[in-house]
């Protein structure tokens, strides 16, 4: 059985080691927060395993000059030793055309423990707005799963967003 605050701790840091990566864009760091077989899903795709995963976040990064991420306290579920969360994000991106952009969304997580550091299992995002800091797009429609510990299923689409 995990101990709750140890599972707490760890994903806590992990998702630290996630945001300073990003906004160094730091793509071996990055991949570092995945297990191997990891699978992050985002954008519509599905990426499969760290190789994939550090491409497709050069590929994300590579319009942004930086982009900070600020995440809310992680909620945290534990079934045996499974250990699933949800965590709130909120991006501030500076493109290199000049553009800022703040995005708004949720994380679905599945965790693993490996060799004393938590990394991502599975990582679904569901973006709420990508706009103008202002609010001033309109937000996306996402599923909403309930409360803690509602997860979406392993096929659930994540936010597409169309030019």
């Amino acid at each position: 059985m995990t101990d709750w605050l140890y599972a707490e701790a760890g994903v806590r840091r992990l998702y630290g080691l996630y945001a300073d990566a990003l906004w160094r864009k730091d793509a071996a760091a990055f991949g570092a927060c995945f297990s191997q077989d990891a699978v992050w899903k985002i954008a519509g795709r599905q990426l499969r395993g760290r190789l994939e995963i550090v491409a497709g976040f050069e590929t994300f990064t590579a319009s942004a000059h930086k982009v900070a991420m600020f995440t809310g306290s992680p909620v945290i579920s534990l079934n045996g030793d499974e250990v699933t969360g949800r965590t709130q994000v909120t991006e501030y991106s500076k493109l290199k055309d000049g553009a800022a952009i703040r995005t708004l969304g949720i994380y679905y997580d599945r965790f693993v423990e490996a060799d004393g550091r938590w990394l991502f299992q599975w990582h679904h995002f569901d973006m709420s707005y990508y706009g103008p800091p202002d609010f001033s797009a309109p937000y996306f429609d996402c599923a909403d799963y309930g409360p803690p510990p509602g997860f979406p299923g392993a096929n659930a689409p994540t936010t597409i967003r169309k030019p």
